[in-house]
């Protein structure tokens, strides 16, 4: 929302600097973006005097200037046309920049042709100023030499822009800004009072309100005889400052009321409308019209129409249509103040994809006593700038009704914000705000006005209390400290991604977040988005449907990366994934990508392989508390994944823990991925929770291994079909007290070993605790070794 200040003053009288103003609505909860304050932005320009101009010796066109400035007598060579002995200009010196070209004058004094020239005079087009670029500024009057040229142009009004919060449709009118600052007392509000105009004649035009819920109140009435045009120059330069474009005298005024008033209205030319002026739900094809940003539309039936006998003449309260516009020829008009309900409003432009000031304004509540004091102000602005004679004006329906009373007891100002405030201050606040408390003890009644529909409750009132006293005048309290120290807790789920994050990046992995949605093609290379997961008004059409696994991001942010030049880029991300709408449709992932691709090393290279993505995930699960030793791996990856590259990390025949391996080339080239990739997605939900305790008996914990371990081993031959896993389970489960570790070392399947065979070497570790093991002990866990082995497996141990 912009408004220049000179708007501001037209309703709140104050001496107030623009630095004090600006602070004051800051204080107030107004949040300013930016002010543009003329006066800065041009303090290099001035007033200047053209003393003498005469011809240039060497050049027909040039002059060379003799001119008083700030600076004292200086010669400036000018090739304006207009350039003459006696003019007032606008001068900038030397080292100035000049915004309409785009580049600053030479510090120290230039040639041209042979004469120097000491500075510029300028154009309104060299200043951004105008679009006047045949010569220079001429100023119509004498001005002091050096007065700031924004001043003698009468451009010196800032102009303020603010964010407007979604709950204050009244700060989208300059009253309503200015009402809240006369609270701060910065300033007080002006008397502004709008009177009925009695129209001369009967209101030629009905009023029908078919679909009383779009819209419950419509006022209108005629003027005839009216002289549109070219809108004054007051009128354009304050709608070009809050950056509207001047169209003519009756648009810009309806377009001037929406953003003194918050008040939205429409002017349609007379001759152009057929029978009453209808409210009404949307007839699809047979509505079908050309609105005032040149776009055709279809309303459906639950969008607001505005239309007469014969056509549609727009969508209510958000744009009016071609068709019923007003122009110059116009001379006899119908003004339109309404109301619109703000939910179909919204959901209209939202369908349409408009996005008008009106639209803006009634999607969040406009005043609904505005309607009738609305058309006043306009018929009195036309009637004095544009002639003519108005009608009696015509409502139809009913005026929404004004919010409730709140009973107020003063005590909750300091109950909610320690403010010790005496009750005049506090009615004072609230009447200044333009609320009605009514009551002389201490809960009052407190009439809400029609423009704060927000306020509904007692704690907004001390909300507007505490904000126009200053929340910087809030005592900093500190919260009792306890007397000892406390963790903050943290669920199962918070700790799994705690613990899994830190795993991760000990493994060399960067972390990232990306984003929860991606596109629905790129969602179907893995399995495509789950129900109701489509979203229906998405930040960006390239993310419109929740995504159903992280690798997405994380594989193109991979591909980033490898762009610019990254050496073997890791990436993971603990983060959410989804597969339905559903309350327990949503995962939480451990998932990590990288690079097949051998890195640089004087002791040689290594490519990394399934098995890395293997040892990432397992890595990732056991610092989560999964029991990863366990884990059964099968080649049971989904179909994104690279056949015969990949696995499954599971907890029994159901429980998939995690997939891992490389990623199909298919899905690869589909994302514009260079060479190869390893992956693996962990999901975390999936890890059980561990059993609580059954007694009050506290676990014994373990001593720790102060005993050297022992280490074994031994080589089975076994058929090529028996999977690893097999093996390493039945090793382990010899002896469970005693093994602590068990892995493979080598494989063979050359000389000595029998077709269709292999022969895997493992070691196995047992750890002593208490006493150093005997050699019968530990022979009696090899001999178990080699019996579990056979017997789960069908191996034999090898000689």
């Amino acid at each position: 929302m912009k408004f220049p200040l000179s708007w501001l003053k037209y309703h709140l009288e104050t001496d107030a600097s623009l630095d004090a103003i600006a602070e004051a609505m800051t204080m107030a909860g107004l949040e300013i973006e930016h002010i543009d304050n003329p006066l800065e932005k041009f303090a290099d320009f001035s007033v200047c005097h053209v003393i003498e101009a005469v011809p240039h010796p060497d050049a027909d066109k040039l002059k060379v200037c003799r001119v008083a400035t700030k600076d004292g007598e200086k010669q400036i060579v000018c090739g304006a046309p207009n350039a003459r002995t006696g003019m007032y200009a606008v001068y900038a010196p030397l080292g100035t920049y000049i915004p309409g070209l785009d580049f600053a004058l030479d510090r120290k004094p230039r040639k041209i042709r042979g004469v120097e020239s000491h500075g510029m005079m300028c154009s309104a087009k060299e200043l951004e100023l105008g679009e006047d670029h045949d010569g220079i500024i001429d100023l119509p009057e004498p001005f002091e030499v050096g007065t700031p040229a924004v001043v003698a142009l009468g451009m010196d009004d800032p102009v303020i822009d603010f964010e407007v919060t979604p709950n204050r449709p009244d700060w989208l009118g300059v009253r309503g800004i200015a009402r809240d600052l006369a609270a701060t007392g910065i300033g007080t509000l002006k008397t502004h009072d709008i009177d009925d105009i009695p129209g001369r004649f009967p209101c030629p035009v009905d009023i029908e309100l078919d679909w009383p819920e779009a819209c419950p109140v419509y006022a209108g009435r005629v003027i005839r005889g009216v002289k549109n045009g070219e809108s004054p120059d007051w009128l354009k330069r304050a709608l070009k400052a809050i950056g509207l474009r001047p169209i003519n005298f009756l648009a810009d005024i309806t377009n001037m009321i929406s953003y003194d008033r918050c008040r939205p209205m429409h002017v349609y030319d007379l001759a152009r409308l057929s029978g009453p002026v209808r409210v009404r739900r949307g007839q699809g094809e047979a509505d079908r019209f050309e609105a005032l940003d040149n776009r055709e539309y279809v309303p459906g039936e639950d969008q607001c129409v505005i239309a007469d006998d014969t056509h549609c003449l727009g969508f209510g309260g958000i744009i009016g249509g071609t068709l019923s516009g007003v122009s110059e020829e116009t001379t006899d008009v119908f003004i339109e103040s309404a109301w619109f309900d703000p939910a179909i409003t919204r959901a209209t432009a939202k369908a349409t994809g408009i996005d008008s000031d009106a639209k803006y304004r009634f999607e969040r509540g406009v005043d609904p006593a505005s309607v009738r004091a609305g058309i006043e102000q306009a018929t009195e602005l036309v009637l004095k700038f544009c002639g003519g004679e108005a009608s009696e004006t015509v409502v139809a329906g009913q005026t929404p009704a004004a919010p409730a009373d709140i009973e107020f007891p003063l005590t909750e100002v300091k109950r909610l914000t320690g403010l010790d405030l005496p009750r005049e201050e506090i009615v004072r606040i609230l009447e200044t705000l333009g609320f009605a408390p009514k009551g002389e003890g201490d809960v009052v009644t407190v009439g809400v006005p029609t423009w704060r529909m927000d306020c509904t409750q007692k704690a907004d009132l001390v909300e507007e209390v505490a904000r126009i006293h200053g929340y910087d005048k809030l005592a900093a309290v500190s919260m009792p400290r306890p007397p000892v120290r406390r963790e903050a807790p943290a669920t199962p789920m918070q700790l799994r991604a705690r613990y899994a994050r830190r795993a991760l990046a000990g493994r060399g992995y960067a972390e990232t977040v990306t984003w929860s949605f991606c596109e629905k093609s790129q969602a179907a290379l893995f399995g495509g988005h789950g129900e109701g997961l489509e979203l229906d008004n998405p930040i960006s059409s390239e993310l419109d449907v929740m995504r159903p696994t992280a690798l997405i991001h994380l594989l193109t942010a991979l591909q980033a990366n490898a762009d610019r030049g990254q050496q073997d880029p890791r990436l993971f991300e603990v983060g959410p994934v989804y597969l339905t709408d559903a309350p327990d449709g949503q995962r939480l992932a451990a998932t990590g990508v990288r690079r097949i691709e051998a890195g640089r090393h004087w002791t040689g290279t290594r490519v990394p392989d399934v098995f890395d993505a293997k040892a990432d995930a397992l890595a990732a699960l056991a610092a989560a508390g999964a029991p990863v030793d366990s884990l059964q791996v099968a080649a049971e990856a989904r179909e994104w994944w690279h056949p015969g590259r990949s696995g499954v990390l599971r907890l029994g025949p159901k429980n998939v823990m995690a997939e891992f391996g490389e990623i199909h080339p298919g899905i690869l080239k589909a994302l514009d991925i260079d060479g190869r990739v390893l992956a693996f997605e962990a999901v975390l939900d999936n890890i059980p929770l561990p059993r609580k305790a059954t007694g009050l008996k506290a676990r014994p914990q373990l001593e720790r291994a102060d005993l050297t371990p022992v280490r074994r081993d031994f080589a089975f031959l076994l058929d090529k079909s028996v999977p690893a896993e097999t093996l390493i389970r039945a090793a382990r489960g010899a002896d469970k007290a005693l093994i602590a570790d068990v892995s493979v070392f080598d494989v063979y399947d050359g000389k000595g070993v029998p077709e269709g065979q292999v022969s895997l070497a493992i070691e196995v570790t047992l750890q002593p605790r208490g006493r150093t093991l005997t050699d019968e002990e530990i022979d009696a866990v090899a001999s178990g070794i080699v019996s579990k082995v056979e017997k789960a497996t069908g191996g034999t141990l090898r000689g």
